[in-house]
């Protein structure tokens, strides 16, 4: 069984997009899932997200977790994974429309409060896929493609998908192409 964290973005929760689906689905395969609520969303702060999800003692960051992150999520997943306790190691992150600085946005000033330590956060996750739409209009795929460089990650570019969420239109309150991409994880251990 993997157990999942799934982070939502700014301004968020767990209702959003397509992360109640895709709960769903995971639990549906027999696999564990938190998707909790972020405090705060509207102004995300990675101190405050990290404190939040580490005092959580029922969740064990460990070989049979994944993380998936939209939007600020994924960005608050590199900070996680910079904070996990020393021999920490996780399966994988999937982190979706990552960005690399506050897009412009005051609100995201505390998402960069700390500098993301690449290689920290190396030792603790043995995959990472990006996610990232060619017309995102708040975040460049340049930054991702930079996130994947500093990660030895893949990145996944679907054409025309915007942010990956409703705003596009109603089907993302399903993601279904996620499903096929979770299931890669850990298949180059094999």
């Amino acid at each position: 069984m993997t157990k999942f964290l799934i982070l939502h973005g700014t301004d968020g929760s767990p209702q959003s997009n397509w992360l109640m689906w895709l709960k769903g689905r995971l639990i549906g395969e027999g696999n564990s899932v938190w998707l909790p609520q972020l405090p705060n969303s509207d102004k995300p702060n990675t101190t405050t997200y990290t404190d939040f999800l580490l005092s959580n003692v029922d969740f064990i960051f460990d070989n049979d977790t994944v993380i998936i992150g939209h939007s600020s999520g994924a960005v608050e997943a590199l900070h996680l994974l910079q904070h996990l306790p020393e021999k920490s190691m996780i399966k994988g992150a999937i982190l979706v429309s990552a960005f690399t600085d506050n897009l412009g946005w005051e609100s995201l000033d505390k998402l960069f409060i700390e500098p993301i330590d690449f290689e920290s956060v190396k030792t603790h996750c043995r995959q990472f896929i990006f996610i990232h739409s060619d017309t995102d209009p708040y975040c460049p795929v340049e930054q991702a493609k930079q996130l994947a460089e500093q990660t030895d990650g893949e990145l996944v570019i679907f054409e025309g998908q915007g942010h990956f969420n409703t705003e596009l239109g109603p089907q993302y309150r399903q993601f279904p192409q996620i499903l096929d991409i979770i299931k890669t994880i850990g298949q180059e251990d094999t």
